[in-house]
């Protein structure tokens, strides 16, 4: 692994950092949980995998008994990369010590999208690195099938402490599509991911997350992504299934001209769930645009859904959407819109609504013959349903196939 350099410093601002994570959301005490972990052996073929592990990957979209329709396949169980491989010429997926010990250019990508002193959490993952992946396509590639990849937390009280670099070079075309997910039953658990991306000029990423916790595991993703010249993110996010605290908050800074990024997130809070998420887009480059929408649904636990634009250039356009329903009481949405604009000749609007399922919709439906039940997880389906443009369509048939299978065990 790369060596850690300046770790008291690193120890200093992660101290000073804690109250700012505190006023964020819930302060994590990272002294009860461990980092260290057994070492899980390698496998060339990942369908070896414990059946029960290969059906929690299934439910967040990574398939390992055929990979024939990806490109590329990262497992990394507790703090062990346990399989990596590219199946495609031109896309490299590898863990990020291998990654660092080939090229000596990638230590000037690391942190420059996320700051190490960030948060107390950012610290952690320098100071306990456990790996985490590395997705690259180079100039004018584009990948055939989506790569997958899979963050799976099996040890009960571990911190799952991670650091992923994906990059796309100057026109390349790479479709992601990532699960985080977790063995445990009523176990607590930590999990820490910190990824970086870099799409360059005319470069296009299309990113699909999906989690898959339980009540009682803490989860702080931290997210940069840099998009240059004519860059395009595609960026979908779901989580539908129960977690005890969920805190992210990703910036994406469109630095190029016309630089494009596109967000969608999709959550549900049971009862006990606290999930504190949101989407930041910073327009630095002129006719840079960003389009930021969730849909949130709660049946008792608390959601926070903040939105963020930022325009400091000219002819740049934005606009935020954020719309809740809140299905029995209890249950609380918060949405935090907030728009920025630094000069004249910008474009940003926000718009958010926050509801209950209209009892006339659904006398409407249960007299053509369904039931009430059956009448509420129509429209809650109708309302989860988005449209995301320029995702390719074997991408947007398994993004829907997740938001229905987490669906059915929500509803």
């Amino acid at each position: 692994m790369r060596e850690i350099k300046s770790s008291a410093s690193y120890r200093d601002k992660a101290g000073a950092a804690s109250a700012k994570a505190a006023a964020f959301g819930e302060d994590i005490d990272l002294s009860t949980y461990v980092s260290s972990t057994e070492e899980q052996p390698y496998l060339a073929d990942p369908s070896q995998l414990p059946a029960r592990a290969k059906e929690q990957m299934l439910r967040v979209g990574v398939g390992l008994d055929d990979v024939t329709q990806r490109s590329g396949t990262f497992i990394q169980m507790d703090n062990t990369p346990v399989h990596s491989l590219s199946r495609q010429e031109g896309i490299e997926v590898m863990t990020v010590s291998q990654a660092l010990e080939k090229y000596n250019w990638l230590p000037d990508y690391w942190w420059q999208a996320v700051a190490v002193d960030d948060d107390k959490y950012t610290a952690h993952v320098e100071l306990n690195q456990n790996n985490g992946y590395f997705i690259r396509a180079l100039p004018g590639y584009k990948t055939i099938y989506p790569v997958q990849a899979c963050l799976y937390l099996a040890k009960a009280q571990l911190a799952q402490n991670v650091h992923n670099i994906i990059i796309a070079e100057e026109n390349s075309e790479l479709h992601i599509i990532t699960g985080c997910t977790t063995a445990l039953g009523e176990e607590p658990g930590l999990h820490l991911g910190v990824s970086e991306f870099y799409i360059k000029r005319g470069a296009k990423v299309t990113f699909t997350m999906i989690h898959s916790w339980n009540p009682e595991i803490a989860v702080r993703p931290r997210t940069g992504i840099i998009i240059e010249e004519d860059g395009l993110l595609l960026n979908n996010y779901v989580i539908m299934r129960p977690v005890h605290s969920l805190q992210t908050n990703p910036i994406a800074k469109c630095i190029g001209e016309n630089a494009i990024v596109r967000s969608n997130t999709i959550m549900a809070a049971a009862p006990g769930s606290m999930m504190d998420t949101g989407f930041r887009a910073i327009l630095d480059a002129k006719g840079s645009r960003a389009e930021i929408i969730s849909r949130v649904i709660t049946t008792g636990g608390a959601i926070i859904s903040r939105g963020y634009l930022e325009g400091n250039a000219p002819e740049v356009k934005g606009h935020l959407e954020c719309n809740g329903l809140i299905l029995l009481g209890g249950g609380i949405i918060h949405a935090i819109p907030e728009l920025k604009g630094t000069l004249a000749g910008i474009d940003l609007s926000h718009e958010a609504a926050i509801g209950k399922i209209a009892e006339e919709e659904l006398e409407y439906l249960m007299a053509r013959g369904l039931t009430r039940s059956e009448a509420t997880a129509t429209i809650v389906r109708g309302f989860l349903k988005v449209e995301v443009e320029g995702l390719p369509p074997m991408l947007n048939a398994e993004l829907q196939r997740a938001i229905e299978a987490s669906e059915k065990e929500f509803m």
